[in-house]
């Protein structure tokens, strides 16, 4: 893992390429700039006007020179293209074998869905492991962004996006919108976690294997082991609820869990309705069938993406937190 002088560590096969063509242009474009900041301040200095001394008449060309100036700057023009470009065709040339996650944007959340059912609001990979993207938007634009693994890539609404990347290093690191995306956009920040694949590999107690992880996470109610309402407040992490919802009762961009259940809550168009399971239920699956007064509908559906046995816990520790 390398740190570099404007950069985090390099965490991915595509950091090396990224940064050490950055750095060949800045230090090209350093040198130039010395150079012609430097002659021009030598010519100001040695060409300078003085008192009585007449100007004589400058050549028209030089072609050695005029060649040179043009030849030399086109040459590195095109092995920054040629550079640039054959790393681009690697980023957008996934191997024929990735691991796949299905990835939901929505302000502001990101929702990750892989392929044995488990969701989470962080993106779990395993390490040395080719992973592909499939990204797309709910609401408006927002981009991907992780810088220590040099990737980014925009969500447009209406289209999938794809990308693909390979850890090379165990850890946390940010993961940020990086497209200006509402109110919360700064808020919109998560973290990707790289596990291990082998468990003899782990180093420190409390580590998990990207299959242990999985395991978890595709039954966070862990087979009815654990109290309903703890395992709906994880799914309540699980699916970054709390980004917009609190649970002490004080109001943030959507209405807060603490307080109203049971009670009656006052809804756009249609008066006093009852909050109670089936409210809750249809908040999650239909989120603008019901809009509470003094709110805007940005909350996405979890249709498809939270089971009713999940909705069921989640209902359970909104009761058990009033």
């Amino acid at each position: 893992m390398e740190k570099t002088l404007f950069f985090p560590e390099q965490v991915s096969t595509f950091a090396g390429t990224v940064d050490s063509l950055y750095y060949f242009i800045f230090w090209l474009s350093t040198f130039f700039f010395v150079l012609v900041v430097g002659l021009m301040a030598y010519f100001v200095m040695k060409y300078r006007r003085v008192e009585g001394q007449t100007p004589s008449a400058s050549p028209s060309h030089n072609t050695p020179l005029e060649v040179f100036w043009s030849v030399i700057p086109g040459f590195l023009v095109l092995i920054i293209f040629g550079w640039g470009f054959a790393g681009y065709m690697d980023m957008r040339s996934p191997p024929a074998e990735t691991y796949e996650i299905n990835v939901t944007a929505s302000m502001w959340n990101w929702n990750f869905k892989y392929p044995t059912g488990a969701v989470d609001n962080q993106l779990h990979i395993p390490v040395n492991t080719p992973v592909k993207l499939v990204m797309r938007s709910q609401d408006v634009i927002h981009s991907l962004y992780v810088p220590a693994f040099r990737i980014k890539q925009d969500v447009v609404p209406g289209r999938y996006a794809g990308m693909w990347f390979q850890a090379t290093q165990t850890g946390d690191y940010d993961l940020f919108c990086a497209e200006y995306c509402g109110q919360k956009h700064s808020d919109m920040i998560t973290k990707v976690v790289v596990h291990e694949v082998d468990a003899s590999a782990l180093t420190e107690p409390g580590q998990q294997t990207f299959d242990q992880w999985m395991e978890i996470a595709s039954d966070p109610l862990q087979g009815g082991k654990i109290p309903l309402a703890q395992a709906g407040e994880k799914v309540v992490n699980m699916f970054g609820c709390l980004q917009c919802h609190s649970v002490d009762g004080s109001q943030k961009v959507g209405p807060s869990f603490k307080g109203f259940y049971g009670k009656d809550v006052a809804i756009k168009d249609v008066g006093n309705v009852k909050m109670d399971e089936q409210y809750i239920r249809e908040s999650i699956l239909e989120p603008n069938a019901k809009i509470r007064l003094g709110f805007e509908p940005k909350m996405p559906s979890f249709k498809g993406s939270m089971k009713d046995e999940w909705i069921d816990a989640v209902i359970a520790y909104m009761k058990s937190i009033q």
